[in-house]
Protein backbone atom coordinates (compact mmCIF):
# COMPACT_ATOMS: atom_id res chain seq x y z
CA UNK A 1 0.00 0.00 0.00
CA UNK A 2 1.42 3.41 -0.88
CA UNK A 3 2.33 5.81 1.90
CA UNK A 4 -0.06 8.63 2.80
CA UNK A 5 0.09 11.35 0.19
CA UNK A 6 -1.21 14.90 0.08
CA UNK A 7 -4.46 15.59 -1.69
CA UNK A 8 -3.16 16.96 -4.96
CA UNK A 9 -5.43 18.59 -7.45
CA UNK A 10 -6.37 21.89 -8.98
CA UNK A 11 -5.48 25.09 -7.12
CA UNK A 12 -7.99 26.13 -4.44
CA UNK A 13 -10.97 27.77 -6.06
CA UNK A 14 -9.91 26.59 -9.49
CA UNK A 15 -8.16 28.50 -12.22
CA UNK A 16 -5.27 30.87 -11.78
CA UNK A 17 -4.34 32.45 -8.51
CA UNK A 18 -2.67 35.86 -8.25
CA UNK A 19 0.94 36.03 -7.20
CA UNK A 20 2.10 37.54 -3.95
CA UNK A 21 5.57 38.91 -4.19
CA UNK A 22 8.62 39.61 -6.33
CA UNK A 23 11.05 37.09 -7.71
CA UNK A 24 14.79 37.70 -7.54
CA UNK A 25 16.11 40.15 -10.17
CA UNK A 26 15.56 38.58 -13.56
CA UNK A 27 17.16 38.87 -16.98
CA UNK A 28 14.50 38.01 -19.60
CA UNK A 29 15.37 35.12 -21.89
CA UNK A 30 11.96 33.91 -23.06
CA UNK A 31 8.69 35.59 -23.85
CA UNK A 32 6.06 34.43 -21.39
CA UNK A 33 3.32 35.85 -19.23
CA UNK A 34 1.30 35.34 -16.11
CA UNK A 35 1.00 33.50 -12.81
CA UNK A 36 -0.25 30.12 -11.69
CA UNK A 37 -0.47 27.97 -8.62
CA UNK A 38 1.64 24.78 -8.72
CA UNK A 39 1.93 21.80 -6.38
CA UNK A 40 5.13 20.27 -4.99
CA UNK A 41 6.23 16.78 -4.05
CA UNK A 42 5.21 16.18 -0.45
CA UNK A 43 4.05 19.81 -0.31
CA UNK A 44 2.92 22.79 -2.33
CA UNK A 45 4.85 25.46 -4.14
CA UNK A 46 2.92 28.66 -4.70
CA UNK A 47 4.31 31.26 -7.03
CA UNK A 48 3.22 34.22 -9.06
CA UNK A 49 3.94 37.64 -10.49
CA UNK A 50 1.63 40.00 -8.59
CA UNK A 51 2.45 42.07 -5.53
CA UNK A 52 1.31 41.58 -1.97
CA UNK A 53 0.33 44.52 0.14
CA UNK A 54 1.24 43.22 3.59
CA UNK A 55 2.39 40.02 5.21
CA UNK A 56 -0.70 39.07 7.23
CA UNK A 57 -0.27 39.82 10.90
CA UNK A 58 -1.93 36.55 11.82
CA UNK A 59 1.12 34.68 10.52
CA UNK A 60 3.23 36.10 13.32
CA UNK A 61 0.86 34.51 15.80
CA UNK A 62 0.65 31.15 14.03
CA UNK A 63 4.18 30.41 12.84
CA UNK A 64 6.92 29.08 15.08
CA UNK A 65 9.95 30.83 13.60
CA UNK A 66 12.68 30.92 16.22
CA UNK A 67 16.34 31.21 15.27
CA UNK A 68 19.00 28.53 15.16
CA UNK A 69 20.52 27.18 18.35
CA UNK A 70 23.89 25.57 18.96
CA UNK A 71 23.88 21.83 18.36
CA UNK A 72 26.12 19.00 19.48
CA UNK A 73 27.58 16.95 16.61
CA UNK A 74 25.97 13.63 15.83
CA UNK A 75 27.59 10.53 17.26
CA UNK A 76 30.09 8.93 14.82
CA UNK A 77 27.83 6.21 13.47
CA UNK A 78 28.68 6.84 9.83
CA UNK A 79 29.41 3.81 7.65
CA UNK A 80 30.98 4.50 4.27
CA UNK A 81 28.92 3.33 1.26
CA UNK A 82 30.28 0.24 -0.47
CA UNK A 83 28.73 0.88 -3.89
CA UNK A 84 30.74 2.19 -6.82
CA UNK A 85 28.24 4.88 -7.79
CA UNK A 86 29.42 7.47 -5.30
CA UNK A 87 28.05 10.96 -5.89
CA UNK A 88 30.39 13.52 -7.41
CA UNK A 89 31.25 16.45 -5.14
CA UNK A 90 33.34 19.58 -5.28
CA UNK A 91 35.41 21.56 -2.81
CA UNK A 92 35.11 21.23 0.96
CA UNK A 93 33.69 23.90 3.19
CA UNK A 94 32.13 24.05 6.63
CA UNK A 95 28.52 25.11 7.23
CA UNK A 96 28.26 28.79 8.19
CA UNK A 97 26.60 29.98 11.36
CA UNK A 98 23.05 31.14 10.69
CA UNK A 99 21.61 34.11 12.57
CA UNK A 100 18.11 33.92 14.02
CA UNK A 101 15.55 34.44 11.28
CA UNK A 102 13.01 37.20 11.56
CA UNK A 103 9.27 37.02 11.12
CA UNK A 104 9.32 39.41 8.20
CA UNK A 105 8.60 37.92 4.75
CA UNK A 106 11.52 36.75 2.67
CA UNK A 107 10.58 39.13 -0.12
CA UNK A 108 12.13 41.91 1.94
CA UNK A 109 15.58 40.35 1.81
CA UNK A 110 18.23 41.46 -0.62
CA UNK A 111 19.58 38.85 -3.01
CA UNK A 112 23.33 38.82 -3.54
CA UNK A 113 24.92 38.00 -6.88
CA UNK A 114 23.86 38.38 -10.49
CA UNK A 115 20.47 38.29 -12.13
CA UNK A 116 18.30 35.23 -12.47
CA UNK A 117 17.38 34.07 -15.96
CA UNK A 118 13.98 33.27 -17.47
CA UNK A 119 14.74 29.93 -19.10
CA UNK A 120 14.02 26.23 -18.78
CA UNK A 121 15.83 23.62 -20.90
CA UNK A 122 18.44 26.13 -22.05
CA UNK A 123 19.04 27.71 -18.65
CA UNK A 124 22.77 28.43 -18.19
CA UNK A 125 22.73 26.78 -14.76
CA UNK A 126 21.91 23.50 -16.53
CA UNK A 127 24.63 23.88 -19.15
CA UNK A 128 27.67 23.52 -16.88
CA UNK A 129 28.74 21.09 -14.17
CA UNK A 130 27.55 23.12 -11.22
CA UNK A 131 27.15 21.00 -8.10
CA UNK A 132 26.61 21.25 -4.37
CA UNK A 133 29.88 21.59 -2.47
CA UNK A 134 31.07 18.98 0.02
CA UNK A 135 31.09 19.94 3.68
CA UNK A 136 33.10 18.33 6.45
CA UNK A 137 30.28 17.92 8.97
CA UNK A 138 26.63 18.74 9.50
CA UNK A 139 25.79 18.57 13.21
CA UNK A 140 22.21 17.46 13.70
CA UNK A 141 20.31 17.09 16.97
CA UNK A 142 18.68 13.86 18.00
CA UNK A 143 15.35 13.65 16.20
CA UNK A 144 12.25 14.63 18.13
CA UNK A 145 9.09 14.33 16.03
CA UNK A 146 7.18 17.03 17.87
CA UNK A 147 6.76 20.33 15.99
CA UNK A 148 9.51 21.88 18.11
CA UNK A 149 11.76 18.90 17.48
CA UNK A 150 11.20 19.03 13.73
CA UNK A 151 11.91 22.76 13.82
CA UNK A 152 15.23 22.17 15.59
CA UNK A 153 16.24 19.39 13.21
CA UNK A 154 15.40 21.33 10.05
CA UNK A 155 17.10 24.50 11.27
CA UNK A 156 20.22 22.53 12.02
CA UNK A 157 20.23 21.04 8.52
CA UNK A 158 19.53 24.23 6.58
CA UNK A 159 22.92 25.93 7.08
CA UNK A 160 24.58 22.80 5.69
CA UNK A 161 22.38 22.79 2.60
CA UNK A 162 22.86 26.50 2.05
CA UNK A 163 26.63 26.33 2.41
CA UNK A 164 26.69 23.62 -0.27
CA UNK A 165 24.57 25.54 -2.79
CA UNK A 166 25.70 29.14 -2.33
CA UNK A 167 29.07 28.67 -4.11
CA UNK A 168 27.37 27.02 -7.09
CA UNK A 169 24.95 29.92 -7.52
CA UNK A 170 27.77 32.43 -7.16
CA UNK A 171 29.88 30.58 -9.72
CA UNK A 172 26.95 30.76 -12.13
CA UNK A 173 26.53 34.49 -11.44
CA UNK A 174 23.04 33.89 -10.10
CA UNK A 175 21.43 35.53 -7.06
CA UNK A 176 21.53 33.96 -3.63
CA UNK A 177 19.65 34.47 -0.42
CA UNK A 178 19.02 32.08 2.47
CA UNK A 179 15.64 30.40 2.54
CA UNK A 180 13.31 31.19 5.43
CA UNK A 181 11.80 28.34 7.42
CA UNK A 182 8.39 28.70 9.05
CA UNK A 183 6.93 25.80 11.04
CA UNK A 184 3.14 25.88 10.85
CA UNK A 185 1.10 24.51 13.73
CA UNK A 186 -2.22 26.31 13.14
CA UNK A 187 -4.08 27.63 10.14
CA UNK A 188 -2.30 30.78 9.05
CA UNK A 189 -2.16 33.39 6.36
CA UNK A 190 1.11 33.55 4.47
CA UNK A 191 2.27 35.52 1.41
CA UNK A 192 0.64 33.07 -1.00
CA UNK A 193 -2.68 32.54 0.75
CA UNK A 194 -3.73 30.21 3.55
CA UNK A 195 -1.90 27.19 4.90
CA UNK A 196 -3.45 24.58 7.20
CA UNK A 197 -1.47 22.35 9.56
CA UNK A 198 -2.97 19.18 8.04
CA UNK A 199 -1.64 20.08 4.60
CA UNK A 200 1.85 19.26 3.48
CA UNK A 201 4.81 21.63 3.26
CA UNK A 202 4.89 24.31 0.64
CA UNK A 203 7.38 26.72 -0.85
CA UNK A 204 6.50 30.35 -1.53
CA UNK A 205 8.66 33.32 -2.52
CA UNK A 206 11.84 32.46 -0.65
CA UNK A 207 10.19 30.62 2.24
CA UNK A 208 9.51 27.01 3.23
CA UNK A 209 6.27 26.59 5.17
CA UNK A 210 6.61 23.33 7.03
CA UNK A 211 3.49 21.66 8.43
CA UNK A 212 4.97 19.56 11.19
CA UNK A 213 1.87 17.60 12.20
CA UNK A 214 1.24 16.43 8.65
CA UNK A 215 4.65 14.74 8.46
CA UNK A 216 4.55 13.28 11.97
CA UNK A 217 1.20 11.71 11.07
CA UNK A 218 2.67 9.81 8.10
CA UNK A 219 3.12 6.54 9.90
CA UNK A 220 2.67 3.14 8.31
CA UNK A 221 5.00 0.22 7.56
CA UNK A 222 5.95 1.73 4.19
CA UNK A 223 6.73 5.16 5.57
CA UNK A 224 7.84 5.03 9.24
CA UNK A 225 9.13 8.07 11.03
CA UNK A 226 12.84 8.53 10.52
CA UNK A 227 15.12 11.59 10.35
CA UNK A 228 15.86 10.80 6.71
CA UNK A 229 12.27 11.44 5.70
CA UNK A 230 12.46 14.97 7.07
CA UNK A 231 15.86 15.66 5.55
CA UNK A 232 14.70 14.39 2.17
CA UNK A 233 11.57 16.51 2.18
CA UNK A 234 13.58 19.56 3.25
CA UNK A 235 16.01 18.91 0.38
CA UNK A 236 13.11 18.80 -2.08
CA UNK A 237 11.67 22.07 -0.81
CA UNK A 238 15.11 23.64 -1.03
CA UNK A 239 15.20 22.42 -4.62
CA UNK A 240 12.31 24.79 -5.27
CA UNK A 241 14.34 27.56 -3.66
CA UNK A 242 17.09 26.87 -6.20
CA UNK A 243 14.51 27.05 -8.97
CA UNK A 244 13.23 30.35 -7.59
CA UNK A 245 16.67 31.91 -7.27
CA UNK A 246 17.82 30.83 -10.73
CA UNK A 247 14.62 31.94 -12.48
CA UNK A 248 13.42 28.51 -13.58
CA UNK A 249 10.42 28.60 -11.26
CA UNK A 250 9.17 31.82 -12.81
CA UNK A 251 9.86 30.54 -16.31
CA UNK A 252 7.83 27.42 -15.55
CA UNK A 253 5.05 29.54 -14.09
CA UNK A 254 4.84 31.60 -17.25
CA UNK A 255 5.07 28.57 -19.53
CA UNK A 256 2.12 26.96 -17.75
CA UNK A 257 0.13 30.15 -18.16
CA UNK A 258 0.97 30.30 -21.85
CA UNK A 259 -0.06 26.62 -22.19
CA UNK A 260 -3.57 27.49 -21.02
CA UNK A 261 -3.30 26.68 -17.35
CA UNK A 262 -1.83 24.46 -14.70
CA UNK A 263 -4.46 21.74 -15.23
CA UNK A 264 -4.12 21.42 -19.03
CA UNK A 265 -2.15 18.47 -20.42
CA UNK A 266 0.80 20.73 -21.23
CA UNK A 267 0.48 22.51 -17.89
CA UNK A 268 0.58 19.22 -15.99
CA UNK A 269 3.58 18.09 -18.03
CA UNK A 270 5.41 21.28 -17.06
CA UNK A 271 4.38 20.83 -13.43
CA UNK A 272 5.78 17.30 -13.36
CA UNK A 273 9.05 18.52 -14.86
CA UNK A 274 9.24 21.27 -12.25
CA UNK A 275 8.58 18.88 -9.36
CA UNK A 276 10.94 16.21 -10.62
CA UNK A 277 13.70 18.78 -11.04
CA UNK A 278 13.21 19.85 -7.42
CA UNK A 279 13.48 16.18 -6.49
CA UNK A 280 16.70 15.90 -8.53
CA UNK A 281 18.11 19.03 -6.86
CA UNK A 282 17.13 17.42 -3.56
CA UNK A 283 19.29 14.45 -4.47
CA UNK A 284 22.14 16.84 -5.17
CA UNK A 285 21.71 18.30 -1.67
CA UNK A 286 22.06 14.82 -0.19
CA UNK A 287 25.17 13.91 -2.18
CA UNK A 288 27.78 15.98 -0.28
CA UNK A 289 26.31 14.91 3.06
CA UNK A 290 26.99 11.25 2.27
CA UNK A 291 30.76 11.52 2.76
CA UNK A 292 30.58 11.50 6.53
CA UNK A 293 28.78 14.75 7.28
CA UNK A 294 25.76 12.80 8.62
CA UNK A 295 25.05 9.08 9.16
CA UNK A 296 24.55 7.24 5.90
CA UNK A 297 21.28 5.64 7.04
CA UNK A 298 19.71 9.10 7.10
CA UNK A 299 20.73 9.59 3.47
CA UNK A 300 19.40 6.18 2.45
CA UNK A 301 16.00 6.80 4.02
CA UNK A 302 15.84 10.28 2.46
CA UNK A 303 16.42 8.75 -0.98
CA UNK A 304 13.94 5.92 -0.51
CA UNK A 305 11.27 8.25 0.87
CA UNK A 306 11.50 10.41 -2.27
CA UNK A 307 10.90 7.28 -4.32
CA UNK A 308 7.77 6.48 -2.32
CA UNK A 309 6.08 9.76 -3.24
CA UNK A 310 4.39 10.89 -6.39
CA UNK A 311 1.37 10.23 -8.57
CA UNK A 312 -0.01 6.88 -7.48
CA UNK A 313 -2.84 5.44 -9.58
CA UNK A 314 -5.39 6.37 -6.91
CA UNK A 315 -4.73 10.07 -7.55
CA UNK A 316 -6.59 11.45 -10.57
CA UNK A 317 -4.28 14.42 -11.19
CA UNK A 318 -0.84 13.51 -12.50
CA UNK A 319 1.18 16.56 -11.54
CA UNK A 320 4.22 15.23 -9.65
CA UNK A 321 5.46 12.28 -11.67
CA UNK A 322 5.22 8.60 -10.81
CA UNK A 323 6.95 7.26 -7.69
CA UNK A 324 9.39 5.40 -9.95
CA UNK A 325 10.31 8.58 -11.80
CA UNK A 326 10.72 10.40 -8.51
CA UNK A 327 13.08 7.65 -7.41
CA UNK A 328 14.99 7.85 -10.70
CA UNK A 329 15.46 11.62 -10.52
CA UNK A 330 16.45 11.81 -6.85
CA UNK A 331 19.03 9.09 -7.43
CA UNK A 332 20.31 10.80 -10.57
CA UNK A 333 20.85 14.03 -8.65
CA UNK A 334 22.49 12.12 -5.82
CA UNK A 335 24.84 10.05 -7.99
CA UNK A 336 25.96 12.86 -10.31
CA UNK A 337 25.71 15.99 -8.14
CA UNK A 338 25.54 18.03 -11.35
CA UNK A 339 22.79 20.48 -12.19
CA UNK A 340 23.13 19.50 -15.85
CA UNK A 341 21.86 16.03 -14.90
CA UNK A 342 18.67 17.60 -13.52
CA UNK A 343 17.47 19.11 -16.80
CA UNK A 344 13.97 17.67 -16.61
CA UNK A 345 12.81 20.32 -19.07
CA UNK A 346 14.69 18.57 -21.88
CA UNK A 347 13.95 15.02 -20.71
CA UNK A 348 11.92 12.45 -22.67
CA UNK A 349 8.23 12.42 -21.80
CA UNK A 350 8.41 8.92 -20.33
CA UNK A 351 10.95 9.99 -17.71
CA UNK A 352 8.67 12.74 -16.44
CA UNK A 353 5.34 10.88 -16.60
Amino acid sequence: MPPPQPTWGAPPGGGYQPGYGPYPPMQPRKKSNGPILALVLGGVVVLGLGAVGVFAATLNNKVNDTGYSNYTPQSPTFTAPTTTDEPTTTTTAGPPSRPPSSKSPSTGQTQAGGKAVYALADHPFLKANFGANTIAACPLPAMDYSPAGQDAFLRAALPCIESMWKPALQAANLPYQPVELHVITETAQYPCGTVRPDQTARYCQGGIYWTANAYAAERNPNNPNHPGKYLGQLAHEYGHHIQWLTGMLKASDRAQYDAGGWDTPKGLDLNRRMELQATCFGGMSLAPLSHGAIPIDVIRVALSDAGNRGDYDIYPTKDHGSPQNNANWVNQGYKTNQASACNTWAADAGTVS
